[in-house]
């Protein structure tokens, strides 16, 4: 990966009504091109996994928006790798070749940055803000109409 940021990249992904309507064996044949997908996208240059998180036991049927089925959460270097892990989706075959995984599945990239968040740990020397506090008076100049500052470290 070059001296760039990388991109902070959410991969939600969904089955859809075809995978609903799949044989068992087609739908292990799914899981199989799906494993293969997300090791293709850990597999691309620069790529670092995160994380990922499956809700599919709450979400049950296909999604085809927002609540996903599953998530992966990446730093991949650039806009032109997003769209390489989102073309495994259509290069990825099933089974015995027949049908790609876009067949069954969707994907869609959220792309942003990563958010820091300043370190307020108890090893520095300057304690952290206290946090806001909504019972506290709004008049300009009191601590609540002030905004949350960082720590600095001394």
């Amino acid at each position: 990966m070059s001296d760039k940021t990388p991109l902070r990249v959410l991969f939600c992904m969904g089955v859809n009504q075809n995978f609903m309507d799949g044989t068992a064996d087609e739908m292990k044949d799914v899981w199989g091109a799906f494993v293969s997908m997300m090791q293709g996208i850990a597999r691309l240059p620069g790529v670092r996994v995160l994380g990922n998180m499956d809700d599919d036991r709450i979400m049950v049927g296909p999604s085809v928006a927002f609540p996903w089925t599953t998530y992966v959460l990446a730093d991949v270097p650039d806009y032109d790798t997003v769209t390489a892990a989102c073309n495994l989706f259509r290069v990825t075959p099933v089974g015995d070749g027949t049908y790609k995984l876009w067949k069954y599945m969707r994907v869609e990239a959220r792309i942003g940055r990563e958010l820091v968040i300043p370190d307020c740990s108890p090893t520095q020397s300057q304690p952290c803000p206290p946090p806001p506090n909504p019972a506290a008076s709004s008049k300009p100049g009191s601590p609540a109409s002030r905004p949350n500052t960082p720590c600095a470290p001394a």
